[in-house]
């Protein structure tokens, strides 16, 4: 049993644990699949990068959208989201999204999450820019995300409401994953992983199983400033890469326009300063008072994300100025205290009371809409590996995400993985579990990058694919990253010898890959769509460019990247590269 394509250097596992699936993360997507699949009988097993609640799930403000509300329906979440999506959503995955979406809620809220409700007890709800109607149920006024999380891990920690212990699941905290293992056939057959600190297991080892499910959240951490968490290194779409699968709209990177500017040296998890604030009335203004995005959209600072976040960085090249003011001023401390804690306590933390000043924003990286390309079931191009979350490109988000669609499609299509993992096992469709691994030295080891080259990759993905790019600043980038990625090649080619393995190369290693694949994609797309912006592209073009871009890694380590239709958005087939780089 070995990787394929191409894996880290790495000692040998030299431990090893069954199971019939293993789910790798554990925000609202991974451990759903896993209570799913617990749920159903199977030997499950979460491994995680730090603790169970560490990742961006725990983090989301805003909310979760769905048509729960008096005179809302999916087809008219459908139609915000289709909107928003800028023409390259996949419209049967956005009809599952939508559909299944409101049951899928209330068996979360089954499972022990709270929502905020109203004087009647129904689930309170807001509005988020792109929504046309009120659709995003919250907890705890700004904390949605950690009280998802919460629920979550207690179920997972056997403290459901009903006191039922979630039997046949497990879990492997502070563990980075590696790379993924196959059968002779091609078949997934689990993977490696690093477990980090003291404990049953300790070092590199393996889990065996013929069910992957890869929820490693996002790869924020590509850019210098982003709200993602630390741990948000693109891990999942690098393996998959590694692994031979197939990732699409790369390019598609979401920057949340209201991100509490802490300074232009400020690098690392940012705070968020939630749309929901703007839900509920709170203006964008510049330093003199003047409500910039009135006349840009009819939504105003309630418009898709990617335009306000243009909107924004826009008025700050006119201004030569380093940030913008949100002022909510007008809620009073009542309103703050109760709707927005979270919020509150993090801007007065530095230093800002909202209550009283405007609070100063900038976009920062936030959300990728693209990643390992998936069916509507969420199987990858590599069979046996599934991917869903943020690490996935279901084709819901198309070229820009809809406020609150990510936790809702986390937990849609994490459903629908258990259940097609399910379906599979019944029917004696996953094969057995396969032995110990031994060593493949035929399989090429991707030359390790030095820790501090994280940093390198994050200056030059800010400075040439930030929010606005162009060919200039894309080309810059991309041969930044590729002198990186030579020199650690032709180290290793030549002699041998790469950098240490450890938690901080693989990662760096991680971010390199994916930052490789992205600007080779943004330098593909020669327009502007979603919240991919060429300045000196900058219409859109349905003509040429109503199409997905589609990456894979070859085995000498170059890209191949190519085009597909939008009607061939599901991986049916594969197609033939275009291009290679």
């Amino acid at each position: 049993m070995t990787s394929t394509g191409i894996r880290l250097h790495a000692p040998a596992p030299g431990w090893s644990i069954d199971a019939d699936v293993v789910v790798v993360g554990s925000g609202v997507a991974g451990l759903t699949a896993a209570l799913r699949c617990q749920a159903a009988g199977l030997t499950t097993v979460v491994v995680t990068k730090a603790r169970l609640d560490d990742g961006s799930t725990r983090w989301a403000q805003g909310g979760i959208a769905a048509a729960l509300g008096e005179g809302d329906t999916p087809e008219q979440h459908l139609d915000d989201t289709l909107v928003a999506g800028a023409g390259l959503c996949d419209e049967d995955a956005v009809r599952i999204l939508v559909t299944e979406g409101p049951d899928a809620v209330h068996r979360l809220i089954a499972t022990g999450a709270a929502f905020d409700t109203d004087d009647e007890g129904g689930i309170e709800l807001t509005r988020e820019g792109g929504h046309h109607r009120r659709r995003i149920a919250h907890a705890g006024g700004d904390a949605t995300g950690a009280e998802i999380s919460r629920a979550l891990v207690e179920a997972v920690n056997g403290a459901m409401p009903s006191g039922t212990r979630a039997r046949g699941l497990r879990t492997i905290e502070n563990a980075l994953v590696l790379d993924l293992l196959t059968d002779a056939d091609g078949r997934t057959a689990g993977v490696t992983l690093h477990v980090m600190g003291e404990g049953q297991h300790d070092g590199v080892g393996a889990v065996h199983a013929p069910a992957v499910v890869l929820a490693t959240g996002g790869m924020g951490q590509v850019f210098s400033a982003t709200t993602n968490p630390s741990v948000s290194t693109g891990d999942g779409v690098a393996l998959a890469l590694r692994a031979g699968a197939e990732v699409s709209d790369l390019e598609f990177v979401q920057f949340h326009p209201t991100v509490l500017f802490l300074g232009a040296d400020a690098e690392g998890q940012q705070p968020l300063v939630s749309e929901a604030v703007r839900g509920e009335g709170a203006h964008l203004v510049d330093a003199d008072g003047v409500r910039f995005m009135v006349g840009q959209h009819e939504l105003a600072e309630l418009a898709p994300r990617d335009i306000v976040a243009k909107g924004i960085m826009r008025r700050m090249q006119e201004q030569d100025a380093e940030h913008m003011f949100l002022d909510a001023r007008h809620f009073g401390a009542e309103m703050w205290e109760h709707r927005f804690p979270t919020i509150l306590a993090a801007c007065r933390a530095h230093g800002i009371d909202p209550v009283t000043t405007p609070i100063p924003v900038a976009p920062a990286a936030h959300y990728a809409s693209g990643g390992v390309r998936t069916d509507s079931r969420g199987r990858t191009t590599v069979p046996g590996l599934y991917a869903c979350g943020e690490v996935a490109c279901t084709g819901v988000h198309g070229a820009n995400r809809l406020a609150s669609n990510s936790l809702l499609e986390g937990l849609v299509y994490a459903e629908r993985i258990a259940g097609d993992i399910t379906a599979r096992h019944a029917e004696n469709r996953l094969h057995a579990r396969v032995p110990e691994p031994v060593p493949h030295p035929e399989v090429p080891a991707h030359p390790l990058q030095a820790a501090e080259a994280r940093f390198a990759i994050q200056r030059t993905m800010t400075a040439g694919a930030g929010v606005l790019r162009s060919a200039g600043s894309l080309d810059r980038a991309a041969e930044q990253l590729q002198r990186l990625h030579a020199d650690a090649r032709d180290a290793l080619d030549e002699n041998g010898k790469t950098a240490e393995p450890g938690v901080d190369t693989w990662e760096a290693t991680n971010l390199l890959c994916v930052a490789r694949v992205l600007v080779a994609a943004a330098r593909l797309r020669e327009e502007t769509r979603g919240c991919h912006w060429r300045e000196d592209r900058a219409d859109r073009d349905d003509t040429a460019w109503r199409r997905h871009i589609v990456v894979r890694l070859n085995p000498d380590r170059t890209l191949a990247v190519h085009t597909t239709d939008t009607a061939d958005f599901p991986p049916t087939r594969r197609p033939q590269p275009s291009q290679e780089q």
